[in-house]
């Protein structure tokens, strides 16, 4: 009888490593493409689409064996084989990150409209995260589609309503503008980025506004410990500025995935009792 267990347990884990691996597959070839979007979508003299991949150095274009996600930048040591420049650490990391998030995808969600839904959300997020710490800009041309389709997501989705939705569009651009609106009557600057209120009412349309106190709690307090470390590498005191985008976005990764978890403790915090 144990015996049998084992292999029956053995059997069902087959079909999962083998969906896994092909989920963190294909998430780091996205994540080698998400890698040109991020390169080429600030400068609008550029096409995410032509040319070809080619080393920033040289111009060369890269062969497919040198454009291998991961292993390629391993097996080259992170140089250039043409010219040998060096190649940025971001690469890998993006395509990495990709892939890992894609194994989480398909381990939470299974194979979804969900699941392909947040697959999208979370190449969004890591895109301005990487943009946003290298421009201090939020592309409109991500926020605003991904606002529309948050909200085309939540009329075929499990995980969040329409009116859910529709309500964290509302909010999340609201609250931030709200205080964007006073920082800037107050101080007499700009405090906020019309960006970081777009970003936010993206992230309340595909997950709903039930996740704003979290992502707006998480990302300031991680946000304003950044911001002090900051200020004290750069001295420049009340003039130093920090991207709020990748605080933001990866709040929302760590609440689309522990959406659950989150609820219950906001649950047990205001009524002081187990669910």
């Amino acid at each position: 009888m144990w015996g049998l267990d084992l292999n029956q347990s053995f059997a069902t884990m087959i079909p999962d490593f083998f969906l896994l691996t092909a989920a963190g597959l294909l998430g780091a070839v996205v994540g080698s493409f998400l890698n040109v979007v991020i390169l080429r979508l600030p400068d609008h003299s550029q096409s995410i689409v032509f040319p070809a991949s080619h080393c920033p150095g040289c111009s060369t274009a890269l062969s497919w064996y040198d454009n291998i996600p991961i292993l390629s930048f391993l097996i080259l040591r992170g140089k250039c084989r043409h010219c040998r420049t060096s190649i940025s650490m971001q690469y890998p990391i993006v395509e990495l990150m990709m892939a890992l998030l894609s194994v989480a995808l398909v381990y939470r969600f299974q194979l979804s409209y969900v699941m392909a839904g947040y697959f999208i959300f979370c190449a969004a997020l890591l895109v301005i995260i990487f943009i946003d710490i290298h421009h201090q800009i939020i592309p409109d041309v991500i926020s605003l589609p991904g606002i529309l389709l948050g909200f085309l997501f939540s009329l075929v989705s499990d995980t969040v309503t329409w009116q859910n939705s529709l309500i964290g569009i509302l909010a999340g651009g609201g609250v931030l503008y709200a205080v964007a609106f006073l920082y800037a009557l107050i101080r007499k600057i700009d405090g906020m980025g019309g960006g970081d209120i777009k970003l936010l009412a993206m992230i309340g349309a595909w997950l709903g506004w039930q996740s704003l106190p979290f992502i707006i709690l998480a990302s300031s307090a991680t946000g304003s410990i950044a911001g002090l470390i900051a200020m004290r590498s750069q001295k420049m005191g009340g003039q130093t500025r920090i991207p709020f985008g990748p605080f933001l976005s990866l709040a929302a990764l760590v609440y689309t995935f522990f959406s659950e978890n989150i609820l219950y403790f906001y649950h047990l915090y205001l009524t002081g009792q187990w669910p």
